[in-house]
């Protein structure tokens, strides 16, 4: 009996040092930045109040409709749909708030490729598709909560500023706020 309590105790320790060791966390994160997309996301720790993110992600813009043209003379057609898969590097500091509750900011950089279908060309008067690789500068701010379980739930604001012409075009904009919910395992 002394030692079935010795090994249970034995146990506990080092689950509970092999929590306080956490470094890493995988998961998903939805976000909502040009049309609605998910998002693997790894992150490692670099540092005790620091840590690089890792997001690989996957948006679908539906089309859109909207009206183009000069006084009385505006063609409504079907807009342009995009599929969108990015991978975005961000670089964290991280700060306790209190009782697991965490907030975080930082930089980050990425690129990706997309493909843009029913974009209208005024030059050439008509629907095409457009496809092509662009670059993205962001900024990321957040919340986080720690379970006392290897779970984190988390709720950041990433603007992102897009590089390549032919991508904001296909856009319709060069900037884009992308808000993002995540659950992530750690480990």
């Amino acid at each position: 009996m002394k030692k079935l309590f010795i090994a249970a105790l034995m146990l506990t320790g080092f689950a509970f040092s092999t929590q306080a060791q956490e470094k890493n966390a995988i998961g998903i994160r939805l976000g909502d930045n040009s049309g609605f997309g998910g998002e693997v996301s790894f992150q490692t720790a670099v540092s005790k109040n620091n840590r690089i993110e890792l997001d690989l992600g996957f948006r679908n813009q539906g089309n859109v409709y909207y009206g183009y043209g000069y006084g009385n003379n505006y063609n409504y057609g079907k807009g342009y749909g995009h599929n969108d898969v990015k991978l975005v590097g961000l670089y964290q500091w991280v700060f306790d708030i209190k009782n697991g509750f965490k907030w975080y900011i930082g930089p980050g950089v990425g690129a990706g490729i997309y493909s843009s279908k029913n974009y209208y060309n005024p030059v050439i008067d008509r629907y095409e598709t457009k496809n092509g690789a662009f670059g993205v500068i962001a900024g990321d701010v957040g919340v986080e909560y720690n379970f006392k379980f290897p779970l984190q739930l988390s709720f950041d604001v990433r603007p992102e500023i897009y590089l390549s012409p032919d991508y904001i075009d296909a856009r319709d904009n060069s900037f884009g706020p992308d808000l993002g919910l995540s659950a992530r395992y750690r480990f």
